[in-house]
């Protein structure tokens, strides 16, 4: 908790830096800085971190908050992607340091020298490849008599698109009705709360049903998926796990290559839906895309499936 002195002294500052303080302090500030953003726990873990990382960096090479010019972040940006993080890790860490000195030039602390420095460009579309029908067949035939909770677990991710951390977050009194029709109550990433829905169709249920019968006495307020593990077992799975869940099945039925992953099945649902004449729309409300526009990247696999089997090339076939 902030000390209600040192929140009266920190007004009395100037361009020059924190006086009062004294700029080497760099843990109040920070946890200032933290105090004043209305944001989740999540969001605020990262901001921590980010910052800390940067803060070290200027430990390290010798600077101080005072006196920094847009220079220094663009070498501290150039120095992240020396590290070989990912252009998103980056972008997060960007993110955070433009927020953190936004607030240092409302406070009068500083002015924002990071305002001007841009994110680095990542890639467009998915590097994660999508299922075929046969390919997710395949896998779930695998898990069938391999374990109820991972056949359950990969077999739902197929069929409604949820991601690992929803997956995670789901409990056992999840599962309601609304209308007549079974429905799961979903914590979306980003939300606050479960404050969305996947239509639950007896395809996706008879797995989950049958894996909870392997499991005593459950519970409403349980996880729907827990630990089997000696030690811990009957804790909430984490997003890790669910994602290795996913990798080793995946690798098990030779989709062993990176643009395999927890990810790709998720995108089936977004691909398969097409393929199956659903259209953006419908793509859109499965997998909860606030913008239409994101849904619309789907569209490229089923593209290139149709370039590839309908070549017009064929046509010039036999023409010479």
């Amino acid at each position: 908790m902030m000390r209600e002195d040192n929140a009266v002294q920190v007004q009395n500052v100037s361009w020059n830096g924190l006086q009062t303080v004294g700029e080497d302090d760099w843990r109040f500030l920070l946890e200032m800085f933290l105090n004043s953003q209305d944001i989740s726990e999540k969001s605020r873990q990262t901001y921590s971190w980010a910052l800390m990382r940067y803060f070290d960096w200027l430990r390290v090479t010798g600077r101080r908050l005072s006196g920094l010019t847009p220079a220094d972040i663009v070498g501290y940006k150039s120095y992240l992607l020396g590290r070989k993080l990912s252009p998103l890790t980056v972008s997060a860490y960007m993110s955070a340091l433009r927020q953190f000195y936004c607030w240092t030039e409302v406070c009068m602390f500083y002015p924002n020298i990071a305002r001007s420095v841009k994110a680095p460009r990542s890639k467009k579309g998915f590097v994660k490849l999508p299922l075929t029908a046969e390919q997710a067949g395949e896998l779930l035939d695998y898990l069938k008599s391999k374990s109820p909770r991972n056949y359950a677990i990969v077999n739902l991710i197929l069929r409604t698109g949820l991601r690992t951390i929803e997956v995670s977050r789901l409990d056992v009194k999840d599962v309601v009705t609304k209308r007549g029709r079974r429905v799961l109550q979903v914590w979306g990433k980003g939300m606050s709360g479960k404050d969305s829905l996947v239509i639950l169709n007896e395809p996706a249920w008879k797995p989950i049903k049958a894996y909870l019968a392997t499991r005593k006495a459950v519970k409403g307020d349980e996880p729907l998926f827990v630990t089997d593990g000696k030690g811990h077992r009957g804790q909430r799975l984490s997003p890790r796990s669910i994602q290795d869940i996913c990798k080793q099945s995946l690798r098990a039925i030779g989709l062993d290559s990176h643009e395999f992953s927890a990810h790709s099945l998720r995108h089936s649902v977004g691909v398969n839906i097409l393929r199956a004449g659903g259209d953006m729309k419908d793509v859109q409300r499965v997998l909860r895309h606030s913008s239409p526009v994101t849904s619309q990247i789907y569209t490229a696999t089923v593209e290139e499936e149709i370039r590839l089997e309908r070549n017009p090339e064929a046509l010039l076939n036999d023409m010479f």
